[in-house]
């Protein structure tokens, strides 16, 4: 007799063992299904590779306000800037001395108003005492009037040479990067003349399409948008099948679509997250959708080259020969694949070969 913890004991190894195989036969099974394809057609985007340039949104131009010699360039190509931040600083050796002329005249006038004031104390009094003429009190009145005046649009003027000396620092109109320095430290700028070139951050693709393709581009299409460098990426024949496994394809959508052709093309802008680390005016390879078609689509690893051939293993054990075409991106929810143009139809069950 097997005491009470013995039989516990075997009750619970035999409970483990059971659920074991029964989470191995789950697996193989599960195993089995991946293994196992039944081929049916399905739609595909006809997808068309054409070139793209990163371009900005907009481009804005930092300028000088006034006329001098650039003093101080704090810039260069490249470097990012924010909205507001100087670039560059222009001095005018003129100013300086006009503020200095105009101070002298200031203290001058002041003068002059200082001795007007005593002829009008001089003069009320005078004219209280009954030995002064009104007409030499208007006379006193009006010359302190005009003194002051004379003082306020000095200082009027003062201003206006202060203000162009604090215009010479050159600001950035809106944040983003350099595109070009046009100018050199010691270089004479006029007002208005260009300092920099800014590139603001936000970076579109711009598309050129034929014109028989523009029916086909709307507002808010996606975009697939290839790696960086315009090296081929869809290598033809059944090279593609091992390379489809490698083609992963960056996912954008269609921002605008320009209402006027150009030489015969039709133009459009397309938002991709990430662009703000390519060059502006870099090319980039893009695939748009110009139809959908059904087409049959297996996953990579279950083609077989062997001497120049391609085959699909069939679920009875024998293997047909294929003509496999480029590779289908991944697109939403839509797994990728490669195409098989001829060798297979509806309904053929295929398995993946051993050891892929």
């Amino acid at each position: 007799m097997l005491r009470p913890t013995a039989r516990l004991a075997l009750a619970a190894t035999l409970l483990l063992a059971t659920t074991s195989l029964s989470g191995a036969q789950e697996a193989g099974r599960a195993n089995a299904q991946a293994d196992r394809l039944t081929v049916q057609p399905r739609p595909v985007e006809d997808l068309k590779a054409v070139f793209a340039t990163v371009e900005s949104v907009h481009e804005t131009l930092a300028r000088a306000r006034i006329g001098g010699t650039i003093a101080d360039l704090k810039v260069k190509e490249g470097d990012k800037v924010a909205t507001g931040q100087v670039v560059a600083v222009v001095r005018d050796p003129k100013l300086p001395l006009q503020l200095a002329a105009l101070d002298a005249r200031i203290q001058a006038q002041q003068a002059q108003q200082h001795q007007a004031e005593l002829e009008l104390d001089r003069a009320r009094q005078l004219r209280a005492s009954g030995t002064g003429t009104q007409q030499r009190l208007d006379d006193a009145q009006a010359a302190v009037d005009v003194a002051r005046a004379q003082i306020a649009a000095m200082r009027a003027e003062r201003a206006v040479v202060d203000q162009q000396l604090r215009e010479g620092e050159v600001f950035a109109p809106a944040n983003g990067r350099i595109l070009q320095v046009k100018v050199i430290d010691g270089a004479v700028v006029m007002p208005g003349e260009p300092v920099a070139s800014i590139a603001t951050e936000t970076y579109v693709l711009r598309l050129h399409l034929p014109e028989r393709h523009a029916r086909f581009m709307h507002e808010g299409d996606p975009v697939l948008v290839g790696d960086r460098g315009l090296a081929p990426v869809t290598p033809p024949g059944g090279e593609a099948a091992q390379e489809a496994k490698a083609l992963d394809l960056k996912r954008g959508t269609v921002r605008q679509v320009y209402p006027e052709m150009a030489g015969g093309q039709v133009v459009a802008d397309a938002t991709v997250t990430g662009l703000g680390d390519f060059f502006v005016g870099e090319r980039v390879r893009v695939y748009v959708a110009t139809g959908t078609r059904d087409t049959i689509v297996i996953p990579p690893d279950f083609v077989v080259r062997r001497f120049g051939t391609d085959f699909v293993r069939l679920a009875d054990g024998t293997e047909a020969p294929v003509q496999v075409g480029g590779p289908i991106p991944k697109v939403g929810d839509q797994p990728g694949g490669i195409e098989v143009l001829s060798g297979l139809k509806p309904g053929d069950v295929i398995v993946r070969p051993e050891g892929a």
